[in-house]
């Protein structure tokens, strides 16, 4: 950690923007704010527990002095992030990226835009979205929750990776209630002004296919790929015009999957005409998605089919409170609305009349028992499934479009372009996952927003050392690395993966009977852990020996 930390400039990049200007201050803020970057990367505790966490090692690795580590508690490390907050974090971000662009070589031509929400426990009244030294601070609300949790307030994490391992380049926080596609212009300007060009690829998911965004970008010469979305008039369009046409297919990746089932064949085509923009609209199939489109279909149709079927029960039943065809209806629509299938399955109501006589009076009945004639009215569903609409669907399924300004490209580079997409989702896995966001213990929003200032640098550093261990791994033409347990092997490690087989690496000291230092025993390092220092550039002298 310290290694990657040290070729960023981490350390000396918070003691320049976030100075200790009071003397009276024991532990100044870069110093806690460098302790928590290093406890987000390796294993997020709270920010009450840092203190424990960083107990067990030697200070001297966390930038700590001798006596200084039970300094750090709760309320020190979020003075330490109010700081940051009124420092000047923009040119610190900016110096960091820049200087990371540089010492790390990396290719930012390509660029990877998204967003997820972070949920915060608790009321956050004063997190409005009110001023603090003339700067602004993120309003927390209720939104569209990508967390599944619509109960709790959050924030808007927006984050771009480059396509060189997936490292991050920008990150920022807006209101929790935010709309994604209000959210692309402010990015792509920020990037145009972080790295001053214009020429790189931006993409994005559905969102940035807003005519504002697209015209914004190409307006100011810059390109984008996105995904077109559903609700476009060009994806229903091209959907009727396939069930009587025969586009042009042309493969344009190929990716195995699982062993014994076929390759994901990934296809594209032209559009026979642009978007309404006038942006070029690339059809993309894959063989994978159709089978899975082919059998979400069935599904719903069967759910659909099942639904009814449990109408009828209740309609059978003696004691069934649904009289009315109008009743009937309802509760059948609603019924195959709720499993998906309104689309291709129909349904009528059939009204019959069962007819009985009984007698008027009691008795054996004779001749001239008189018999009341009883009619019952009872209804029953009958439903079929719409073959034509069913198969109209099924010609265009595993189908989706791609919007780019992008002229020179190729429809495969284009796909290929925009299939790196996922990787992006993995940094925000590792933002949730293995970083645990949770400021649920910071009640105050400058402190939440230096808090995610804190996460975005442990994100850079986690995706530099998955970075440079794999380009080392290519380089040297190794398929995997037995990083798993019973030496299972690991053709893509991941940093917590990295970083878990050095757990329980010890230095020992041998301390005599007035404290001083007699002999330090340097840890001894497995071949696995030889083997991973060396990919990551790490040197093993430097790694063993003894901080100053």
């Amino acid at each position: 950690m310290d290694h990657f930390l040290g070729r960023l400039g981490v350390d000396h990049l918070l003691e320049s923007f976030v100075p200790t200007t009071d003397g009276r201050v024991q532990l100044g803020p870069a110093t806690a704010l460098g302790v928590l970057v290093r406890n987000l990367a390796l294993c997020h505790q709270p920010v009450y527990a840092l203190g424990e966490w960083a107990a067990p090692f030697d200070p001297a690795l966390l930038g700590l002095g001798p006596g200084q580590v039970h300094l750090l508690n709760d309320d020190r490390v979020g003075r330490a992030l109010v700081s940051l907050f009124d420092a000047d974090r923009a040119s610190l971000l900016n110096r960091l990226v820049l200087d990371m662009v540089s010492e790390f070589s990396l290719d930012c031509s390509q660029l990877h835009n998204d967003s997820t929400s972070v949920s915060l426990q608790g009321a956050y009244r004063d997190a409005a979205g009110q001023t603090r030294g003339s700067k602004p601070t993120v309003a927390l609300a209720r939104g569209h929750s990508k967390d599944f949790r619509p109960d709790l307030k959050q924030l808007v994490f927006i984050l771009t990776v480059c396509a060189d391992g997936a490292v991050p380049v920008a990150a920022r926080s807006a209101d929790g209630n935010t709309e994604d596609s209000t959210t692309h212009v402010a990015t792509w300007d920020g990037l145009v002004a972080l790295f001053g060009r214009t020429d790189f690829l931006y993409v994005a998911d559905c969102k940035l296919a807003a005519r504002d965004n697209m015209s914004h970008i190409v307006k100011n010469k810059g390109r984008f790929v996105s995904v077109l979305p559903a609700t476009r008039k060009e994806d229903a369009a091209f959907r009727r015009w396939i069930v009587d046409h025969e586009p042009t297919w042309t493969e344009a990746v190929r990716r195995p999957r699982r062993l014994e089932e076929p390759d994901d064949v990934y296809e594209t085509t032209e559009a026979p005409w642009p978007s309404a923009e006038g942006y070029r609209v690339i059809w993309v199939r894959s063989t994978a998605k159709a089978e899975r489109d082919t059998e979400s279909r069935r599904a719903r149709i069967a759910a659909g089919i099942d639904a009814l079927d449990a109408l009828n029960q209740r309609l059978a039943s003696p004691k069934t409170r649904m009289k009315a065809v109008a009743v009937i209806e309802a509760a059948a629509a609603d019924a195959v609305a709720g499993a998906g299938a309104a689309r291709w399955v129909s349904f009528s109501v059939e009204e019959t009349i069962e007819v009985r006589h009984r007698q008027e009076t009691r008795g054996r009945p004779g001749a001239n028992t008189r018999y009341r004639r009883i009619e019952t009215t009872r209804h029953r569903l009958r439903f079929d499934v719409r073959e034509d609409i069913v198969a109209a669907d099924a010609c265009s399924d595993g189908c989706w479009p791609l919007i780019t300004s992008e002229r020179d490209l190729t429809a495969a580079q284009v796909l290929i372009a925009y299939k790196y997409q996922p990787n992006l989702e993995r940094r925000n896995h590792m933002l949730k996952g293995p970083q645990e966001v949770a400021p649920i213990f910071l009640r105050d929003p400058a402190r939440i927003e230096g808090l995610m200032t804190c996460h975005f640098v442990a994100m850079v550093v986690q995706a530099l050392v998955e970075r440079e261990i794999r380009r080392a791994m290519a380089a040297r033409r190794l398929a995997e690395i037995p990083l798993y347990p019973e030496g299972r092997g690991c053709s893509a490690p991941s940093a917590p993966r990295i970083f878990s087989i050095f757990n329980g690496v010890a230095r020992h000291h041998l301390i005599a009977g007035d404290g001083q230092l007699v002999q330090s025993f340097p840890p001894e390092l497995t071949e696995l852990q030889h083997t991973v220092l060396k990919l990551l550039g790490v040197p093993h002298n430097a790694y063993r020996a003894a901080q100053p």
